[in-house]
């Protein structure tokens, strides 16, 4: 460090009250979903006996992804982003009301598919509202260390949802009670996200709701290329790479661990990514973060498909623990150069454009995941995948060289944008809070 850079604080966005608030509501949200997710993949697969049923899981919360992420991405540069948080979270809570009346009374499998289908609307409505609401949140100097602190706590309930869903089934013999913890969870989230006070208003004129508005952020993250390079290499890279979705069958079938192996095994890349991110959170900028995204990501497609071979307990953790960490790095170099290069008038809707682009990638790698293991067996689905996970970086490393290129990420400058989509943010600025 020089003597002109100023002394690193790390825990500078964490000084602000409302930060606290929103990054342990994103907490605890998320551990709950990942809590449910193990009583999911556990009861189904426990019910069926078939792989396919746990890709269905993913195929189901999927859909409506892709179906709203765009227009919800709209609603949240229009309207209360702390509002459309509340009422995703409060639709996931009325579907985990569902999935816990019926895993109680062995109701029907199609309606537990049903009951995810919700869990994934209420996704899709909060998560643009969620990722576009920390800026509104923290001040601007110090967001680039609220989104590494926001990593860190993704990876926090990563780590402690999965493990307390799979000792929760063990002690109760069974989902159920795993719902209804995670119900109580939505509860608190709501009681945490009340009194958060935003720094800026929705706009006093709003953009009609048109496809034009709508894609607006799509049409933002096509023309900028450092962003569309990111977002590319972390979705293919989680589809192809991602074994979370087939921990179930590895759990009971190769390693023999149980509901309560199941749950480590969910937590043990959290747990490597919560490693990485309070490292980052505690380090200077990355001073070569393109170079390190694309190693990082090669790393994660080898920990794969040594995870995919292995049938020892202790070494399948340590591969699961590599790969969170090194995707934790793909995390917080693809969030702060979003973040970055991105105006507050699109944020929701260039957040819904992530959605479809990362989230849905976790659901389809789970259901690529499953159905591959279905014809092939559940190894050889994680190697290929891993071996894909590997083919991606090298033909993102000569489809776009300005990723290969890039170097600090808080030195980045806005992006810009074309003058049709400029014209209608010029329209739509928000006004400042009270």
């Amino acid at each position: 460090m020089t003597d002109s850079e100023p002394i690193h604080d790390p825990y500078a966005a964490l000084r602000e009250p409302d930060v606290r608030r929103l990054l342990t509501a994103n907490v605890l949200s998320m551990m709950g979903m990942e809590m449910q997710a193990v009583a999911v993949g556990w009861e189904l697969y426990e019910r069926t006996n078939l792989p396919g049923a746990l890709g269905l899981v993913g195929l189901a919360q999927v859909v409506p992804v892709f179906l709203l992420a765009l227009p919800a991405g709209h609603l949240a540069d229009q309207h209360s982003r702390k509002h459309l948080m509340m009422i995703g979270q409060t639709v996931m809570a009325l579907a985990a009301v569902g999935l816990t009346v019926l895993s109680y009374t062995k109701g029907s499998i199609p309606l537990t598919y049903l009951c995810l289908v919700f869990t994934g609307i209420g996704y899709a409505i909060s998560r643009p509202a969620r990722w576009a609401l920390m800026p509104q949140v923290v001040s601007p100097a110090r967001l680039p260390n609220a989104i590494t602190w926001g990593t860190s706590g993704m990876q926090l309930s990563n780590v402690s949802g999965p493990a307390l869903g799979g000792l929760v089934i063990a002690l109760s013999k069974g989902a159920t009670t795993a719902y209804a913890l995670n119900l109580c969870i939505g509860f608190v989230v709501l009681f945490l996200l009340a009194p958060i006070t935003l720094h800026t208003a929705p706009p006093k004129v709003r953009e009609p709701f048109s496809l034009s508005n709508v894609f607006v952020g799509l049409r933002f993250v096509r023309s900028t290329r450092l962003i569309l390079a990111t977002l590319s290499l972390d979705m293919f890279a989680v589809l192809l790479g991602g074994a979370t979705a087939l921990l179930p069958v590895y759990a009971r079938d190769i390693l023999n661990v149980g509901p309560s192996g199941l749950g480590w095994l969910r937590a043990a890349p959290s747990l490597g990514a919560l490693t990485m991110a309070i490292t980052l959170a505690h380090r200077p900028p990355l001073r070569h973060a393109g170079p390190l995204l694309l190693l990082a990501v090669s790393g994660f497609g080898l920990a794969t498909i040594v995870f995919g071979l292995s049938t020892s307990f202790p070494l399948s953790l340590l591969m699961l623990a590599i790969t969170g960490a090194l995707d934790n790095i793909s995390v917080v170099v693809r969030s702060t150069l979003v973040q970055m290069l991105t105006p507050d008038a699109m944020r929701g809707r260039v957040s819904a454009v992530n959605s479809i682009f990362i989230g849905s990638s976790n659901e389809l790698g789970g259901f690529e995941s499953g159905l591959t293991a279905q014809l092939f067996g559940p190894v050889a689905s994680v190697v290929g995948g891993g071996i894909g996970t590997i083919l991606v970086v090298l033909g993102a490393h000569f489809l776009w060289p300005e990723l290969r290129q890039l170097r600090r990420l808080d030195q980045v400058k806005p992006a810009q944008i074309s003058d049709r989509d400029e014209s209608t943010l010029t329209a739509s600025t928000p006004a400042t809070s009270s």
